[in-house]
């Protein structure tokens, strides 16, 4: 069967445009890629005006969680919260390089888990940097267990990972049913990453890092900032369970963090602002406009009935293969825009629950393969570009083809186990 002329061309420039965020032709920003995408998709006539800003709109929720989420990262870093985790992180790991890994996988786990994947992402890797370079260690498998258990651990809760909430349509299960359905498949996932990468990592893992003494008591500034973190984990707990956006709350809690830390500082706001990596947002515009365009031309239609007819005949298989194949494409095209057509594309053909889960799990797991796989992984590395690290596609590549497959395998069989 042909395809259109301008079916062809909205494939092209969106293949162009997600190929531009995954390698970085010239260095450029991610943002900019996607952004240019959208633009050409426009001035070639190849989605309306109003489709584009009705697109655009749509992601009202995940930039103001954003929003709110690096106003929190940002005046904590300049309150020197990250610095005392980091000193008391390395206090505790007693000279051991192989013990500091640990405590930052462990702690990386919990702060998915109750603050997202993103909240890994942004809040936790300047600290474990700190941690590193007080430790004189070699940071970089430190980072990659920020960046990889931000993705393993982010099914754990309905509110670990924004992606949640889009591939359920903002209607989430009851938590009693999510945990009976992703507590153990997010188990498996854990320890698979965690001894995938410890393994190849190794050799950066061997001997002993510096002991330093007790940091100094945290400011009244970092305390502040430490328990509007604290309070946010908990209103989003609140309001997840409420089956409610979780954008507002999370732009007002690190709107109104702020502002307290700033007055009782009497500091200014421009060194914050200017801080923030504002770049996330017209790449997630950006994107969302790139899937409107692919949703437009009849793909997620297509995608839907074949999904409902192969779930209909098999759902266990069905749920293996639509969750492996999504967790591939997650890595294609970010799992992003590969989460949103999912989503639509589970609202019309209404598969079995099994389905459901597995392509969640893909969305969320899958991206650990590739550096630009997951919004969490590029805001890590967003990050650390700023500590003056940077990872490559292929030395990230390299890490998660090792520590991906294994993790997505075992999920996804737990999953199926449980039926």
């Amino acid at each position: 069967m042909p395809v259109a002329p301008a079916t062809l061309a909205v494939w092209t420039i969106c293949t162009a445009a997600t190929a531009g965020v995954i390698a970085r032709p010239l260095r450029l920003p991610e943002a900019v890629w996607a952004v240019a995408g959208a633009a050409a998709l426009l001035l070639c006539g190849l989605i309306p005006w109003p489709a584009a800003i009705a697109a655009v709109a749509r992601g009202h929720d995940v930039y103001l969680f954003l929003i709110g989420m690096m106003l929190l990262s940002e005046t904590a870093r300049l309150q020197g919260v990250f610095d005392w985790i980091a000193g008391h992180a390395v206090r505790a790991a007693r000279g051991s390089t192989g013990r500091l890994f640990t405590l930052v996988f462990g702690v990386g786990t919990l702060v998915t888990i109750f603050l997202s994947n993103d909240a890994t992402a942004v809040v936790l890797t300047p600290a474990v940097y700190a941690a590193a370079r007080k430790a004189e260690a070699d940071p970089l498998p430190l980072l990659f267990a920020c960046a990889l258990i931000a993705n393993a651990a982010s099914f754990v809760l309905p509110i670990s990972n924004p992606a949640n909430l889009v591939l359920y349509g903002g209607h989430m299960p009851p938590l009693g049913a999510w945990l009976a359905a992703f507590a153990l498949p997010s188990l498996l996932a854990i320890v698979a990453t965690y001894v995938a990468l410890r393994f190849v990592e190794r050799a950066r893992l061997v001997g002993r890092c510096a002991v330093v003494p007790a940091p100094d008591p945290m400011t009244s500034g970092g305390r502040t900032a430490l328990g509007g973190i604290f309070a946010t984990a908990v209103l989003l707990l609140i309001v997840s369970a409420r089956d409610q956006a979780l954008g507002l709350p999370t732009f007002l809690a690190g709107a109104v963090t702020t502002a307290i830390v700033l007055m009782r500082t009497r500091g200014g706001p421009l060194p914050l602002l200017r801080g923030i990596s504002w770049s996330v947002l017209p790449l997630v515009a950006g994107l969302f406009v790139l899937v409107e365009a692919i949703a437009r031309t009849g793909l997620i239609a297509a995608l839907a009935r074949t999904l409902a007819v192969q779930a209909a005949r098999d759902p266990a298989a069905t749920a293996a293969i639509a969750g492996t194949v999504l967790a591939f494409a997650s890595n294609l095209m970010n799992n992003l825009p590969a989460g949103l057509i999912a989503s639509t594309t589970v609202a019309l053909a209404a598969p079995p629950q099994l389905v459901t889960d597995a392509l969640l799990i893909g969305v969320d797991l899958g991206p650990n393969l590739s550096i630009t796989g997951s919004l969490a992984t590029i805001l890590w590395l967003t990050a650390i570009r700023r500590e003056g690290q940077d990872v490559g596609f292929w030395r990230f590549l390299k890490v998660g083809a090792a520590v991906m497959p294994p993790a997505l395998l075992l999920a996804l069989g737990g999953r199926l186990l449980l039926g």
